[in-house]
């Protein structure tokens, strides 16, 4: 497997993975195509930017087998783009069980020239008991075991007959799916295992009743753990087809998703937006100027004869789908994928607890370039864990002064701080003192480092500094940051300007220092 990274911020990344027909940018939207009955024509959805897509193996086997072995998957949903194929998990999960066993399935989706094709699974669905998720997930791992022996098999039988068919030789990305869902433990175990086995391509399996229940926390622990066992694999989560549900996942490091979402949205009148789904009927204006929505109004929409109205809704929805992602490429790109999330995660409570649990999480670093061409923006208290704030801070920590005196002083519109008249003025009454500024995100600012990312490259919402209007913990994190460069820096006088909410905090929770001055700072920004 062929998978390069290209771009990344937070955890998210923009890549390439090379398959048979093509190659696949992640992150990728697949939207769920049916073999037969499609509502929404394949060539649609080619014209509209989606290059991959995912339909149904086992439905194709039981309907159109002799005919998808002849043609081709790709020829049969006349789709000339890249093709990925469920193996019937879904039916496993809604009727329990199917007569198909995993190296009918394999072999099958090997015929039909699949780009990647799923093993069979057994999904441990959502509130299911922990001994029967223990059971699936074995079973799992038992059918994924016999279909790399099927495909093992096979290739060497090719190999014997056809040694020299080197164009014919090429093989498809096996995908591996991930079980357990709450159930974290069986997560670890089956993700481990199925790297054991050696799967390069990885699928989150059971999340679609997690999401449908908006626990996006319990979403965000099931992509961290399995994250944990195969941090640079690329990893696909199976029925993720609301953009809430896309940005956090695309923040932890997912690559790959797919949904019918926009078919099923659009027969039960829900239309999908960047921030959630409406009721049609519910809606006074349509907030779209998608090709859709942009010459007809709500009323023209709701009055279309059914079959009309759920084709041009669906068709909407993929508008949206194919926004988000692309909106989140963009975030990735320009180093604002941290202020994407954020902004997401106040559409929706849940979200926000999500965003609450992983804010602190390594991964979030894990791909935050240290410096970038576009300044940080700092809004409130939870951009004090914006990964980039997080390792200004984890550098400061290591910074030893020379000087046996030292000035705080509140970070200034101008930066880096030592070209504005503050630092100058400063320098002319304070001679020989180690010069700081302070922020209530990046803590403190020794002049020498001020010009470092990004210290000289933010802007902040400057209520965290009055009096009244900011959270406390706001100010409290810098009553912190006082303490912990004190405490690594042996220093015989000390200097704080601060306005009054500060040396009000300080007053309640003092420094304790031998030699203190806490001066009176006017903000005149």
């Amino acid at each position: 497997m062929s998978f390069e990274v290209r771009y990344t911020d937070l955890a998210g990344r923009i890549g390439q993975l090379k398959t048979l027909h093509g190659v696949l940018e992640t992150p990728a939207f697949l939207p769920v195509v049916h073999p037969a009955d499609q509502v929404i024509r394949p060539q649609f959805l080619r014209d509209l930017g989606f290059n991959a897509v995912i339909t149904n193996a086992y439905i194709t086997l039981k309907r159109h087998k002799e005919l998808a072995i002849r043609r081709g998957i790709h020829n049969l949903i006349d789709f000339d783009g890249i093709v990925m194929t469920d193996s019937g998990g879904y039916q496993v999960l809604e009727y329990g069980d199917i007569e198909i066993g995993p190296e009918t399935m394999a072999k099958f989706q090997i015929d039909i020239k699949s780009d990647l094709p799923v093993i069979l699974d057994r999904p441990t669905g959502y509130r299911l008991d922990y001994e029967r998720a223990r059971d699936f997930v074995e079973e799992t791992l038992l059918n994924a075991r016999s279909t790399i022996n099927m495909i093992k098999d096979h290739l060497g039988h090719r190999n014997q007959i056809a040694a020299d068919e080197t164009s014919d030789m090429q093989r498809p990305i096996w995908v591996g799916t991930i079980q357990g869902a709450e159930h974290l433990d069986l997560v670890k175990h089956s993700t481990e295992e199925l790297a054991k086995i050696g799967f390069d391509f990885f699928a989150l399996g059971s999340p679609v009743e997690v999401m449908e229940a908006y626990d996006f926390r319990l979403l965000a622990k099931m992509i961290l753990t399995a994250k944990e066992s195969i941090p640079n694999k690329p990893l696909h989560v199976f029925g993720a087809g609301h953009p809430l549900a896309i940005s956090i996942a695309v923040a932890l490091g997912c690559d790959t998703f797919d949904s019918a979402s926009y078919i099923l949205y659009a027969r039960d009148n829900r239309y999908i937006t960047p921030y959630g789904t409406a009721k049609l009927n519910e809606l006074t204006y349509l907030p779209c100027s998608c090709p859709v929505c942009s010459f007809i109004s709500v009323e023209q929409f709701r009055s279309m004869d059914y079959d009309t109205r759920i084709i041009q809704l669906a068709k909407h929805n993929l508008y949206i789908l194919k926004l988000e992602i692309s909106m989140l490429k963009q975030a990735i790109m320009d180093g604002r994928l941290w202020e994407y999330i954020v902004q997401k995660a106040r559409s929706h409570p849940k979200l926000m607890e999500a965003l609450i649990y992983i804010k602190n999480h390594p991964i979030m670093d894990s791909g935050t370039k240290r410096f970038k061409n576009k300044a940080a923006f700092f809004y409130d208290s939870i951009d004090y864990y914006r990964p980039e704030a997080k390792q200004y801070r984890e550098m400061v920590a290591r910074f030893k002064s020379s000087r046996a005196r030292v000035l705080f002083y509140p970070e200034q519109d101008i930066k880096p701080f030592y070209s504005s008249t503050h630092y100058t003025n400063l320098v002319k009454e304070y001679e020989g003192f180690q010069i700081c500024s302070y922020s209530a995100f990046l803590g403190i600012i020794p002049v020498e480092l001020c010009d470092i990312y990004p210290a000289a490259h933010n802007l902040s919402n400057e209520s965290h500094y009055d009096d009244g209007e900011v959270m406390e913990n706001s100010r409290d994190e810098i009553i912190r940051a006082f303490k912990a460069f004190l405490s690594s820096n042996d220093f015989e006088e000390v200097v704080i300007y601060g306005n009054k909410a500060v040396r009000n905090s300080l007053n309640r929770n003092p420094l304790n220092h031998r030699n203190i001055r806490i001066l009176e700072y006017e903000d005149d920004r």
